[in-house]
């Protein structure tokens, strides 16, 4: 499945470079399920140790200094055992975090600790090209990474041959599943601006109840989630009772989370496909600012009409003024169109 995309404007004129992600399932080996798990850990140590120094360096000289994670590994052989590259990519990404926050410190916080239990484990290698080929590349049953060698994997879609691979950033869910996201860049001619009538225009506006309604009065049918509701309830109640930390707890502990995981790709698979729909039937969609907050998910949806809009020419206009409706929704995004 597609996780993602981002668009950039190339330098050459009339042309766009597009950026695909593509998941994938892993199956790693038992020796390479060590080592995954082991750069899992080296990449959480080597944030943590960067973040407690970068602190102390401020507070001691009010100045930002990062160490490169080369600084560590001689009091860290163990860093030595994994990939460098996504020990660099954390060092980047520390830099890039404490930036944003200093750009914008009302939309991002202050870079944190972090612990095993807090968040899904993931690292990142980017592509490089050598004289002996690609350091990641697609094989018939696989993705062969830096280390890790040919990792099996359930390979559903396949890149176009001019497609450029990026990076793969391998990932762990609470479930205990692997997944390796692969980001491709291409070349493509930019759409032509699709100029929206009243007639191919649609206002969206969220409902608690039916997701959203839109300029006709019609709303979708999201997925049935109450019968996952009731059965997560049913499975938390029974894991209150149980004995933290036995094995009956860890079992019940491994259900719930898998359906939880169920219920998110129910609900991401039906923003893909009804965002798809929306995208390929009308030329200009609108949707209020303060409507994310009404519906579950509705942000989400938001951000994947407007990228699959975008690629086509067309418009995605949020309505920054009151409404009430979409109808006035719609009303107000007209008029932003012609003005």
């Amino acid at each position: 499945m597609a996780a993602g995309n981002r668009k950039s404007i190339s330098a050459a004129e009339g042309r766009t470079t597009q950026y695909t992600v593509i998941k994938v399932r892993l199956h790693p080996t038992p020796v390479q399920t060590a080592l995954i798990e082991k750069t899992f850990g080296c990449c959480r140590y080597l944030w943590n140790r960067m973040l407690a120094d970068a602190r102390e360096f401020y507070a001691a000289t009010d100045l930002h200094y990062i160490p490169t994670p080369a600084h560590y590994k001689r009091e860290a052989p163990f860093l030595r055992d994994v990939d460098s590259q996504p020990l660099c990519t954390v060092h980047q990404n520390l830099r890039k975090a404490y930036l944003n926050f200093f750009r914008d410190p009302s939309s991002f916080q202050y870079p944190k600790f972090k612990r095993k239990k807090d968040r899904a484990d993931s690292f990142t290698v980017y592509c490089r090209q050598y004289r002996t080929g690609p350091s990641i590349s697609l094989t018939s049953g696989g993705v062969r990474m830096p280390k890790l060698g040919c990792v099996k994997a359930v390979l559903h879609r396949r890149p176009l041959h001019w497609w450029s691979l990026v990076s793969a950033s391998v990932s762990k869910t609470r479930s205990g599943k692997y997944f390796c996201s692969l980001l491709f860049k291409y070349s493509v001619k930019e759409a032509e601006p699709v100029l929206p009538a009243p007639e191919r225009t649609l206002g969206l506006w969220a409902s608690p109840v039916h997701f959203y309604l839109d300029s006709l009065g019609r709303a979708p049918e999201p997925p049935e989630l109450a019968k996952s509701r009731e059965k997560l309830r049913r499975m938390q109640q029974r894991l209150s009772r149980m004995q933290r930390g036995s094995r009956n707890y860890e079992d019940q502990l491994r259900k719930l989370r898998l359906l939880h995981e169920h219920a998110a790709n129910q609900r991401r698979d039906f923003l893909h496909k009804e965002s798809r729909r929306i995208a390929n039937a009308w030329d200009a969609v609108c949707t209020g600012e303060g409507a994310a907050g009404s519906a579950p998910g509705f942000g989400m949806f938001r951000q994947y009409l407007q990228y699959k809009l975008e690629r086509q020419g067309k418009r995605y206009i949020v309505v920054d003024g009151l409404a009430e409706t979409a109808e006035d929704v719609k009303r107000q995004g007209l008029a932003q169109i012609c003005a």
